[in-house]
């Protein structure tokens, strides 16, 4: 079953609210309470017949039984009521509002969502919907939800690569809307991959996924989406929690982390001063667990995730730039992944790829390791996607084709195989490996290594199309104006 169809009608109805003031992100809130609720309700009947826990006279049939202000009214009661309960459903509606002020809009919007049966579409059409819409909000600048979206054919990908194993856990502590979840989820519940039995079904409904998101509408649109492509039950308890991942050392360990914590260098915390105003100050994360103390955001994810894995532990990260060559605490985070784990790829990205703007990233691949005196780092391979590689969100998206060379370098299958392309016969080659001791003999033991040449500087006629050169420039320029106010806030 296409879901383009139902993706047009239920975002269709957006273009009306905009005039209202309704952005895409509160649209896509206020759908995910109605959606949530008329599923609840198809449960609650034949032949489901289950105890969904919505409490008596707040349900769906409360909704679409009034109108006009009496709607809007009830409407408001309903989800402060609600946000009140335990488990999903309470973390669904948590500090829930409604943005719809017109009650005529309110009914139609409710009307729309009535005339779709949604229990008895399969957990992928939902899914997809769901996906489609959050896409789309994703695309939508002036909102601001492009940071928690990270492009879906990365993460396969980079699920590809890691391939989890029914029965095992699967984490990650910034999960935004939940890409990653999703995405293992599908690659396990695959039967190409895996025939699961009863218990390992079960295993990946309840027990596989466990996620921190601290935006509470992220969190909300996480769980929905969670929920949709049968990750959880209705009335169980939430995956997700709403703590700030960093505050502690993990209550327990996983045996896969996958994750593209917030871009951004800066951790910090707002506060009201003595005046009455607004302000903001750098957060330090003092863990004894930490190689490192630092109020670089992601420096402190890389040393958490590391905490988070068990002895046999591996980890797929997106980090920016800035881990590979940062001195200081980032100096002291590198040595001591290339001591005490496997850190054995890394995947160079583009610009271009993503929705938060001049972001220069990759992918970091490691593998928790015992303690031991001895380097747990052989060496560390190299994939070159960003050299001469030219993408744009609407010119040309990335997509896994453009990744499928990597895969197959990366060799999931037994990545001890592994084939360097790069050779005094093919200088071009993406593909390559630098030694323990050549990387820590760099300066700052950098790990922002490349090999290529860059085309365009010996090449005129290697030039991109003037449409994404011109996208290019823009990222760049983006991308130096945020190491810009990175130095200002030091």
């Amino acid at each position: 079953m296409t879901t383009a169809p139902i993706v047009s009608k239920v975002w269709s109805f957006c273009t009306t609210l905009r005039d209202d003031g309704v952005g895409y992100g509160d649209y896509l809130e206020q759908l995910t309470y109605l959606i949530f609720l008329k599923m609840a309700d198809e449960y609650a009947k034949p032949p489901y017949n289950r105890d969904v826990g919505i409490p008596e006279g707040y349900d769906w049939t409360s909704l679409t039984s009034r109108r006009g202000a009496e709607l809007e009214a009830h409407y408001v009661a309903l989800l402060r009521k609600l946000g009140e309960r335990r488990g999903m459903l309470g973390q669904i509606f948590t500090k829930a509002q409604n943005k719809i002020t017109d009650p005529a809009k309110l009914f139609r919007l409710i009307d729309m969502v009535d005339g779709t049966k949604w229990v008895v579409l399969g957990a992928d059409v939902k899914g997809d919907i769901y996906e489609g819409l959050l896409e789309r909000n994703a695309e939508d600048t002036k909102s601001g939800a492009g940071q928690y979206f990270t492009p879906r054919a990365l993460i396969r990908a980079m699920v590809e690569c890691v391939r989890p194993k029914p029965g095992k856990t699967i984490a990650d502590p910034a999960c935004g809307t939940g890409g990653f979840f999703l995405a293992a989820h599908d690659f396990l519940a695959d039967a190409e991959n895996y025939r699961l039995d009863k218990d390992q079904k079960a295993f990946l409904k309840h027990a596989t996924f466990h996620g921190n998101e601290i935006v509470a509408g992220t969190r909300r649109l996480c769980l929905m989406n969670m929920f949709l492509h049968g990750i959880g039950e209705m009335t169980g308890e939430s995956l997700v929690s709403p703590a700030d991942a960093l505050i502690s050392p993990p209550s327990e360990t996983f045996d896969y982390v996958l994750a593209n914590p917030p871009f951004g260098k800066k951790s910090s915390m707002s506060f009201t001063n003595a005046e009455g105003e607004q302000e903001t100050d750098a957060l330090t994360y003092n863990r004894q667990d930490f190689w490192a103390t630092t109020s670089n955001k992601q420096l402190n994810f890389v040393q958490h995730i590391r905490t988070m894995l068990r002895t046999t532990g591996r980890a797929a990260v997106v980090v920016p730039d800035n881990v590979l060559f940062e001195g200081g605490a980032g100096e002291t985070i590198r040595r001591k992944l290339l001591q005490t784990t496997d850190l054995h790829t890394i995947l160079r990205l583009p610009t271009g790829i993503f929705y938060a703007q001049g972001v220069k990233a990759n992918v970091i691949f490691f593998d928790n390791r015992p303690a031991s005196p001895d380097p747990q780092t052989a060496k560390v391979w190299y994939y070159d996607y960003r050299t001469n590689v030219h993408h744009t969100l609407k010119q040309k998206p990335l997509t896994y084709a453009h990744l499928e060379d990597f895969v197959a370098c990366y060799n999931p299958g037994n990545r001890h195989e592994r084939k360097a392309t790069w050779g005094e016969d093919n200088l071009d080659g993406r593909w390559r490996a630098y030694s323990h001791e050549e990387l820590l003999d760099r300066e700052k033991a950098s790990l922002d290594v490349f090999w290529l040449r860059d085309a365009a500087m010996t090449d005129l006629d290697n030039l991109p199309e003037p449409e994404v050169l011109a996208e290019e420039i823009m990222e760049n320029l983006r991308s130096a104006m945020r190491s810009f106010e990175a130095l200002e806030g030091l």
